[in-house]
């Protein structure tokens, strides 16, 4: 044999041997890598959404994979640290990871997120409700699919000016974190629109204060009593404020963002009517989708009790809608990926339809539930979606 024709025979073998390990990366596994706490005060949000999240790659793996193969899961704590966030983003990278899914909170999740971007991935916030959660505070490959704070700010003041005939309101806002703000934006933004709405005062304070006395006496002394309260907070500070509120024989209606979705907090205010929140699905087993229910179900089955608020449903669609990307885009590339998304408008999920575009990779506009609290018991009680969605100069001035 000829050197030229040596040659020729060692190229031939160097490409199929580049071919054969090209086809066995193509059939390996695809990689998703979470970067959540599993200690510290985000672990109560983080864990059930991942394992929404968890359940839904099961199913995928059961119906035989995506792009037909099976999904990884690899997992790193971040402690409810930023620097641990960022550490754990890297480690799951280095690992492989095709997909980084990070914490619930923007400030928490971002650290991880920011690692994906630099390294061409795609990231997905577990149940973060901030604009920065995207584009704005990450980077082209991050997205969230939980629907944004100022939108359920906007859903509570449209949805009670025209169901509970909500004319004024106190808006009482809870400083502590992000989403508080972005839930009184969203009422601010939406109900001074409204044909002879009118906000007749506001005042502030802190999730962690253990009087709200102050406010409560300004409430008390505005010529009449406001029709509602948007209260923008969280537990336990909203919990107390709620039961404070009540106790000075303050009866408007209470409104607030989902984050105090749920029964667990009831019996500290025993009897509490009149009291509503903006949720994605309903952990009551009363959701006008018999198949939410179906999951609800599911998720005890696996876990051994059901989802105790809204957010653990975020960490299922995201997988979903992630999946549908993938499989649309043929590849795991992130560009590819992320177009596919950006391509999505009102695509139909098991917790309502979700769009992504290339300047929001949020929900700015959704149809939500609406639960209500009556005589301590909870249950959905009607469904709005806000008559146009919040302009996104309207999310970043919060």
């Amino acid at each position: 044999m000829s050197l030229k024709q040596s040659m020729r025979a060692l190229a031939a073998t160097l490409v199929l041997g580049a071919a054969a390990l090209g086809a066995s990366a193509q059939n390996g596994d695809i990689v998703v890598g979470f970067a959540n706490a599993k200690s510290g005060w985000m672990e109560a949000y983080d864990t059930p959404a991942r394992r929404a999240a968890l359940l839904k790659i099961d199913e995928i793996n059961a119906a035989g994979g995506l792009l037909g193969r099976k999904i990884k899961v690899v997992e790193a704590d971040t402690k409810t640290d930023r620097a641990q966030s960022a550490k754990a983003g890297l480690e799951l990278l280095d690992a492989g990871a095709d997909l980084v899914v990070v914490s619930c909170d923007y400030d928490f999740g971002a650290p991880a997120a920011l690692e994906a971007q630099k390294k061409g991935k795609v990231s997905f916030f577990l149940c973060a409700e901030d604009v920065k959660a995207g584009i704005q505070g990450v980077g082209k490959n991050a997205f969230s699919s939980s629907v944004l704070a100022a939108v359920q700010g906007a859903t509570m003041a449209e949805w009670s000016y025209n169901k509970r005939h909500v004319r004024n309101a106190f808006v009482l806002l809870d400083t502590t974190i992000e989403y508080n703000k972005g839930t009184c934006t969203g009422f601010d933004w939406m109900f001074p629109q409204l044909q002879g709405a009118a906000i007749v005062g506001r005042d502030t304070f802190k999730n962690g204060d253990a009087s709200i006395a102050a406010q409560v006496s300004r409430i008390k002394a505005l010529p009449k009593e406001p029709d509602a309260i948007m209260l923008c907070s969280y537990i336990p500070g909203a919990a107390s404020a709620v039961r404070q509120i009540r106790a000075a024989g303050i009866n408007s209606i209470i409104l607030n963002g989902a984050a105090v979705d749920g029964s667990y907090w009831l019996e500290t205010v025993p009897g509490l009517t009149n009291f509503v929140v903006p949720v994605q699905g309903s952990i009551y087993g009363d959701d006008p989708n018999p198949k939410v229910e179906e999951f609800n179900k599911a998720f005890a089955r696996k876990y051994g009790a059901r989802p105790s608020s809204t957010y653990v449903y975020p960490g299922y669609t995201l997988i979903e809608v992630w999946a549908k990307a993938v499989e649309r885009a043929k590849s795991l590339d992130a560009a590819k990926v992320t177009a596919e998304l950006e391509k999505m408008r009102a695509e139909p999920t098991l917790f309502g339809s979700r769009t992504f575009t290339s300047e929001i990779h949020h929900q700015n506009q959704a149809r939500l539930l609406i639960a209500e609290v009556k005589t301590g018991k909870p249950g959905i009680v009607d469904d709005w979606t806000i008559s146009k969605p919040v302009p996104l100069e309207v999310l970043l001035k919060k």
